[in-house]
Parts: C-alpha cells; sequence; structure tokens
C-alpha cells in the first residue's frame, strides 16, 4: 500500500493566526507531499513495502536506514501532526485519565507545559518535541530530524514539529514563541487523548 498524502482535517485558515494559510500550504502541499514522493521511493521493492507506518519505522531505525527515517518518519509525524492541532485548541483542560497521568507521571499541567516547551526550544536544529508513553508512564521526549518516539521504545501521542519550515513564515526565529502558541492554542487534546488511550 503505497503512501498517500491525506487531505488537512480543517480549513487551510482553521489555525490563524497561530499558524497561517502560508505555512499550512507550504507545510502540508510541499513538504509533506515530499516526504510521501521520496517515502514510496525508497519503500519500492523493499521488503517492507506494504507494513505498517509504526513497523516501517522501528525497522527502519533499528536498520540505520535514513531516507525511510526520514521520509516514512516524517510521513508518520505529519500525519498525527495535523490531527494534534484544531482551531480553538489548546489550554489546560484535558481529558479524564490524560490529565491524572499529566499530574501523575509529569508534576503537573504547568510543569509539563513548561518541559516540553524546553524540549522543542533546546532540540538542536531540526526535529521535534513529544509526549510518550514509555514503559507505561508520560515522559517528555525530542528527536533528531525526522526520528520520533516509536523508534526509540516509546509510543508517540503528542509532537510538535520544530523544523524551521513549520514556524518561519510565521514567527521567524522565535521557536519559542511558535511552541507557546501551539501548547496553548492549537493542541486538540481530544486527538492526544485518544492516543494515548490506544498507547497504554
Amino acid at each position: 500500500m503505497a503512501l498517500e498524502l491525506p487531505a488537512l482535517p480543517y480549513d487551510y485558515d482553521a489555525l490563524a493566526p497561530y499558524m497561517s494559510r502560508e505555512t499550512l500550504e507550504f507545510h502540508h502541499d510541499k513538504h509533506h507531499q515530499a516526504y510521501v514522493t521520496n517515502g514510496n521511493k525508497a519503500l519500492e521493492g523493499s521488503p517492507l513495502e506494504g507494513k505498517s507506518l509504526e513497523e516501517i519505522c522501528k525497522v527502519a531505525y533499528a536498520e540505520k536506514n535514513a531516507p525511510l527515517i526520514n521520509n516514512v518518519g516524517q510521513h508518520y509525524n505529519h500525519l498525527h501532526f495535523w490531527n494534534w492541532m484544531k482551531k480553538g485548541g489548546g489550554g489546560k483542560s484535558l481529558p479524564g485519565a490524560l490529565a491524572k497521568a499529566v499530574d501523575s507521571d509529569l508534576g503537573g499541567y504547568d510543569k509539563f507545559r513548561d518541559d516540553f516547551i524546553n524540549a522543542g526550544t533546546t532540540q538542536f536544529g531540526s526535529g521535534w518535541a513529544w509526549l510518550a508513553v514509555k514503559d507505561g508512564k508520560l515522559a517528555v521526549m525530542k528527536t533528531a530530524n525526522g526520528e520520533n518516539p516509536l523508534m526509540h521504545g516509546a509510543s508517540p501521542i503528542l509532537g510538535c514539529d520544530v523544523w524551521e519550515h513549520s514556524y518561519y513564515i510565521d514567527y521567524r526565529n522565535a521557536r519559542p514563541k511558535y511552541l507557546e502558541a501551539f501548547v496553548d492554542n492549537m493542541i486538540n487534546w481530544d486527538y492526544v487523548a485518544e492516543m494515548y488511550e490506544a498507547a497504554r
């Protein structure tokens, strides 16, 4: 089954002013499309063709297969990234079980917010900030380039893309401001909660 670029789950203007139409058009239509195109090329004729995205991510990382880590990893990351955001998202009202886990595993919402923004800010170069389930508990993580927590023995339930193309049009070099806007105004906590239930 070939990789395919899905439509955004909202209009290109839906996340403004925190993420502009221009950013979404470039990021989704150009960058994500390139990962799909190059990922399909890298998968063609390989033993991983037709496997699940999760399995491809894990095997590609174990085998140090850079084209698959970069392109299929980024395809997986972006499929969820679009769904991790919504109009009127963000803020402190998390669904029940997730809110409890953030309190018990991460020291509460405010500490999670600080740690997540710090993970994204201190990720040198391109990469991602993550909230993941590792060894049955929530953990804040960061990865370089196209890597994700699946490649490091964890299940991602929230990720923020800190590649420059994700924020430069709207925030220039102010990555922390972008991360603050993501957490406070864009996170789709219902989707995070769904992934949390599946990861448990």
